[in-house]
């Protein structure tokens, strides 16, 4: 039975009540990870539409050559129109050849035009709709965790974002400085006791015991290294060690990756926006390595963020806040090695407000048709998770 047949064979079955609710169990050990780049990255410098002369006029010093093979500088093809950073080369483009990553470009807020990247950050963690009262409670993985049994759900962060804010305690751990704890057993004994009789006390405990097994599991990870191998660091590191973790505890994960606001010398094959998208490249090469062929095959990785930037390139040799993205889907099982979702020929007419990509998928029909396919929810289900909205089905699994 391949992976298809087996999302069908679970969405059919009976659902499981307990407590008086409808709980539909996921339709494997799935596996979700989505990762949110902070600070709007440059899609189009990333992503490249190479067929577009519009590109190429629009970015004097900033323009990624298009595909040429005795060109080391140049885009990657992906397709007739598109192409991929050359920083990618070694860690995402192995996987399009693959067919285990999607791209869908035009992707973002639809009812967000803010371009501020704390109002379009709440807007997307929270997954509620934009200009009436918001909740921020209740983010839509919460929600998401709470339809679901069967799922341990963590955010690799030092605080608990708002994505996962909701009735469960759901605990968080920033991946990239763990260090040994510094509250040690005794005292946290301790504090169990105090809170023994509270209403925290299961989220004390659950707490205390996260943050014991990320420590041994980082450990005994540091020990196993070799002597004299290279570290990697920043997102490689943390992304290898969330690929263990997800491994072998934890279905549900959330992580952000900061410093993609490139107002300023941004660069083009090279230079700042090349070495952050390589540290990235590898970080997710590195997190499909750890979790292991056979995991891979039932995990989902998605990469967003807030917006995209200006079309155009700026005097200062950088690009602006701008609107639409383009979104990625990874994983071992995903139907890629294809640009995904609803396009338009990438010219000046095309562009939204004449500066920037426009949005044709939005992100809460995104989420809302990719989880019902990975967990084989039924409607009533996504109806909590994304209130009034259509999922878009892209054939992603």
């Amino acid at each position: 039975m391949n992976r298809r047949e087996l999302i069908k064979a679970f969405a059919a079955s009976t659902s499981l009540t307990l407590a008086g609710r409808v709980w539909a169990a996921p339709a494997t050990d799935a596996r979700l990870l989505v990762v949110f780049l902070r600070g709007a990255y440059d899609a189009a410098n990333v992503v490249v539409p190479v067929g577009s002369e519009f590109y190429y006029a629009s970015r004097p010093t900033l323009a990624v050559a298009r595909p040429d093979t005795g060109n080391p500088n140049a885009a990657l093809a992906l397709d007739a129109g598109w192409g991929l950073h050359p920083a990618l080369r070694e860690s995402i483009y192995p996987l399009w050849a693959k067919r285990e990553i999607a791209f869908v470009p035009f992707a973002g807020t639809s009812d967000d035009l803010s371009r501020s990247h704390f109002e379009t950050q709440d807007t997307i963690e929270l997954g509620q709709a934009v200009g009436g009262s918001r909740d921020y409670r209740s983010g839509f993985m919460s929600r998401l965790a709470t339809e679901l049994t069967r799922v341990k759900p963590i955010s690799f962060t030092d605080q608990l974002p708002l994505i996962f804010r909701g009735q469960s305690q759901i605990p968080n751990i920033g991946i990239a400085s763990v260090s040994k704890p510094g509250v040690d057993d005794r005292q946290a004994r301790l504090i169990r006791e105090m809170y023994a009789k509270g209403d925290l006390a299961n989220s004390v405990s659950e707490g205390f015991r996260v943050r014991d097994d990320v420590y041994k599991s980082v450990s005994e990870e540091m020990m196993a290294a070799n002597r004299g191998a290279v570290s990697p660091r920043g997102f490689e590191l943390s992304a290898r060690r969330i690929g263990r973790l997800m491994r072998e505890q934890f279905n549900l994960g959330f992580v952000d990756v900061g410093g993609w606001d490139t107002h300023v010398n941004q660069g083009a094959a090279t230079g700042y926006l090349a070495d952050r998208l390589g540290e990235l490249g590898r970080g997710l090469a590195g997190f499909s390595e750890e979790i292991g062929p056979a995991m891979w095959r039932d995990t989902v990785v998605v990469v967003i963020s807030e917006f995209g930037r200006t079309f155009r390139e700026n005097g200062d040799r950088g690009t602006d806040h701008g609107h639409g993205s383009v979104y990625w889907v990874m994983g071992g099982g995903i139907n890629g090695g294809r640009m995904a979702g609803e396009q338009v020929q990438v010219a000046q007419a095309t562009l939204f407000q004449n500066r920037d990509y426009p949005v044709l998928t939005d992100y809460k029909a995104f989420f809302a048709g990719l989880v019902q396919h990975v967990y084989g929810l039924q409607q009533a289900s996504l109806e909590r998770i994304f209130t009034g909205i259509k999922p878009k089905d892209l054939n992603l699994v």
